[in-house]
């Protein structure tokens, strides 16, 4: 995952959604886009026409950061989904959901993917019993993670599993809170995934 040390409010207002990167802030009122949904910077307020490049070129950064990822980590995602049989785009979003520290976020064990991220990079994740510190680890059906016994005492854990448990989980992931491990069931269907990606953009934009 790159390394981002400015304010990740600024990124969320710069695609005009919430992106979710500051964990529980985000669900609060105090979210950057509450607060203020205009554009960072001093001409954030201007409207501006959006071309035809400039839409595309929007969605694909929005889910680039969405994830956390460098452009050549995105374009090679891409690349890959594009020698998966089915349709690009899709094999594109389930490629991002596959990564390991996304589905330690979506199982409730992190507040945010960078969170997850750092995690899974300080050996205190396990898949199938076997310390993995790759967050891009691409996660299969039927893999167990959970979360190493030594840091199971973590309030931040603790706190992200008990807010996530509210919101609840995935249908393609069943999660153990008690043990704070989780079974990743099965591959998502787009159907599972958020409706505010437009997978397609992105296709047709590394097309041209």
């Amino acid at each position: 995952m790159a390394r981002y040390f400015g304010s990740k409010c600024r990124i969320c207002r710069r695609e005009s959604t919430k992106l979710f990167l500051k964990g529980e802030k985000c669900f609060t009122d105090k979210c950057g886009i509450e607060r203020r949904n205009t554009g960072p910077g001093l001409h954030g307020q201007r409207r501006r026409k959006v071309s035809d490049y400039g839409l595309h070129l929007r969605e694909k950064q929005k889910i680039k950061k969405t994830y956390g990822l460098l452009e050549r980590q995105f374009r090679n995602y891409f690349e890959k989904a594009e020698r998966m049989s089915g349709i690009t785009g899709e094999n594109l979003l389930i490629l991002l959901e596959r990564r390991l520290d996304n589905v330690v976020y979506r199982m409730g064990f992190a507040a945010s993917r960078s969170e997850a991220h750092q995690i899974v990079s300080h050996r205190q994740v396990l898949v199938n019993e076997q310390m993995v510190n790759i967050g891009s680890y691409l996660v299969k059906p039927g893999d167990k993670v959970a979360i190493v016994p030594g840091a199971r005492a973590q309030l931040r854990i603790k706190a992200a599993l008990e807010s996530a448990a509210k919101r609840g989980f995935p249908g393609w992931v069943d999660v153990d809170a008690v043990n704070m491990s989780g079974l990743f069931r099965a591959i998502p269907d787009r159907a599972d995934l958020p409706a505010d990606y437009n997978e397609n953009l992105i296709v047709e934009l590394y097309s041209k």
